[in-house]
């Protein structure tokens, strides 16, 4: 009997905070997706139905569990990792891994914005960037999982058998954190950090964006990879880290 194939879930968060990059990633890869909308108030899916979850970025902390939707997204990623369906947690989805695994998110003591390279372990799993970055808190790497990369500020990524913890947005494009940039400047947000424009902070050097494009398209494949592979976890050397979007 030929195996089912089970679609990808990608769990959007905001209008401004679109799957873009992990979309084209799918199609290209001719693997199917769903995308279900948290802000809307759809039906959470069961995540026995995907072949993995991915959880996005989010104006929200794992921190607001009153908020229906966050409290949603902590009970679904929780779930999944109950019943070994692979979480891609990328910024506050990664956050919300590391508190469904027993971590913690906490405020920076200043934000990481626009560009970034990264301390990587593993540049085969999680290229060295630069990345784009749009985050004010920040996770710990939850015990038992294994710290992959970092900044000077903040863990950036970790894996818990097969589930990848990401703190920065390799599936955003800088037109999607432009518009992040603008709502954080006209709320006052970005001046409170003593920065007056973000745009500036996503200026790139010819080629950079296509650059960033490949290294994401690198980092999928190798989710995608270790969870064929069977997914194996390591226990963790280092606890790191504080962060968001």
């Amino acid at each position: 009997m030929k195996e089912e194939i089970k679609p990808a879930l990608i769990r959007q968060h905001g209008p401004s905070s679109p799957p873009a990059l992990l979309a084209d990633w799918l199609r290209e890869r001719g693997m199917e997706y769903e995308v279900s909308r948290s802000w809307l108030g759809e039906r959470v899916p069961d995540p026995r139905r995907y072949s993995f979850v991915a959880s996005l970025g989010s104006r929200f902390s794992p921190r607001d569990a009153h908020e229906p939707a966050v409290a949603a997204e902590l009970e679904l990623i929780e779930h999944a990792v109950e019943q070994g369906v692979p979480v891609l947690g990328l910024c506050f989805g990664g956050q919300v891994l590391s508190a469904v695994l027993g971590g913690r998110t906490e405020p920076l003591p200043h934000p990481e914005l626009g560009w970034h390279e990264i301390e990587t372990r593993d540049p085969e799993s999680v290229p060295p960037g630069p990345w784009l970055e749009w985050h004010f808190e920040g996770f710990t790497v939850p015990a038992g999982a294994t710290l992959l990369a970092r900044t000077e500020r903040s863990a950036q990524a970790f894996r818990y058998g097969p589930h990848l913890g990401i703190q920065f947005h390799p599936e955003s494009t800088v037109e999607v954190v432009a518009q992040w940039a603008r709502k954080d400047r006209e709320s006052g947000r970005l001046g409170r950090f003593g920065i007056e424009d973000g745009s500036g902070l996503l200026a790139a050097p010819p080629g950079q964006r296509e650059a960033a494009r490949k290294a994401a398209f690198r980092l999928f494949d190798a989710f995608l990879e270790h969870i064929r592979e069977g997914g194996a976890g390591e226990p963790a050397d280092e606890t790191g880290g504080k962060e968001r979007r």
